[in-house]
């Protein structure tokens, strides 16, 4: 009797519903995508439009949304600022070819502030912008919620 237990404990048990959860799973779960630009590098802000351009035409393909957040804080933000951007024209294309998918830039408020001190002048973001209150924050609680982080 002992044997039979051990030999029915030992046998592989296989459940097909697991597997079939972790399929809907995947595919019902969103994909969300931050993106960090800290540099004021325009090779860097083009690598981060790049990246945004290339996951949205993959979703795309798919028939699948994706929702991409562009966080630009520190030397970062010249990549949102309506006079230092190298960036500008890439913006606007992007912001206006992502649809069904969306993209936001988020500028950061405390960057913004701090280079208005040091400037002496209010410093204006791309209308494309959307202010944040804090960059690293931003990423952060993103982060929290599930969304994926990556830094060109």
């Amino acid at each position: 009797m002992a044997s039979v237990a051990l030999a029915q404990a030992a046998k592989p048990q296989s459940s097909a519903k697991p597997q079939s959860s972790a399929k809907t799973q995947i595919s019902t779960k969103p994909h969300r995508l931050l993106i960090h630009v800290d540099q004021n590098d325009p090779a860097v802000m083009n690598l981060a439009l790049n990246n945004a351009t290339n996951v949205i035409e993959h979703y795309r393909a798919k028939g699948e949304d994706v929702d991409v957040d562009i966080v630009a804080y520190g030397p970062g933000l010249n990549m949102l600022r309506a006079d230092t951007s190298p960036v500008q024209d890439r913006i606007k294309q992007l912001k206006g070819t992502a649809f069904p998918s969306k993209v936001q830039f988020s500028a950061c408020a405390n960057t913004k502030e701090n280079m208005e001190k040091k400037e002496g002048r209010p410093v204006a973001v791309l209308p494309d912008a959307t202010i944040v209150a804090s960059g690293v924050v931003q990423l952060m609680e993103k982060q929290e919620e599930g969304w994926s982080y990556i830094r060109p």
